[in-house]
């Protein structure tokens, strides 16, 4: 097993988590906030994934993420949702660079979506932890988290985790994430 991380920042860390928990070889999904060196060095939502690059290649967990949030807009809430992908060291940086390189064209518009170093993560509340999976039906889950998961269903089957399947309920699908 060859585990790896990376933070990546866009949208709501609710959001974010639901959708990478339902991907293989994503080991562990942590929901806060991340902050980079100067001028990036403000606290913004995210996650820290673990995840096995002999099961999910960094390049699709990249391509995932750019599809599931507004990764060409330049909206007010950047602070608070800062489109960026958190590097640990050089080497990533390098392949990530190259990763939004190869998938710009792609995209209709520029990709905004920044390559910054991680500095330091912190744990959202834990009550909001695993949040789609404990408030389903919520108005906010079904405005923002389900089109997500309606994407993964539809561009990315081959690598949901066991259960996933188009005519699931999601709930039950993230359940069955460890």
């Amino acid at each position: 097993m060859n585990q790896t991380m990376i933070g990546l920042g866009g949208g709501c860390h609710w959001c974010t988590e639901a959708v990478f928990s339902a991907l293989q070889g994503v080991c562990k999904v942590e929901q806060g906030y991340i902050k980079s060196t100067p001028p990036a060095d403000s606290f913004s939502e995210a996650v820290q994934l673990t995840f096995d690059t002999g099961l999910i290649p960094e390049i699709v967990l990249i391509e995932v993420h750019l599809r599931t949030h507004a990764s060409t807009s330049k909206h007010s809430f950047r602070d608070k949702y800062r489109s960026a992908i958190y590097v640990y060291n050089d080497d990533q940086r390098v392949r990530v660079n190259a990763a939004l390189n190869a998938l710009q064209n792609e995209f209709p518009a520029e990709l905004i979506t920044q390559v910054l170093p991680f500095d330091e993560f912190r744990f959202s509340a834990v009550r909001y932890h695993r949040f789609y999976e404990k408030q389903v039906s919520r108005q906010f889950c079904t405005r923002y988290i389900d089109p997500k998961l309606e994407l993964l269903r539809a561009r990315y089957q081959d690598i949901l985790l066991p259960g996933w399947k188009c005519d699931s309920d999601p709930k039950e699908s993230l359940e069955q994430t460890p």
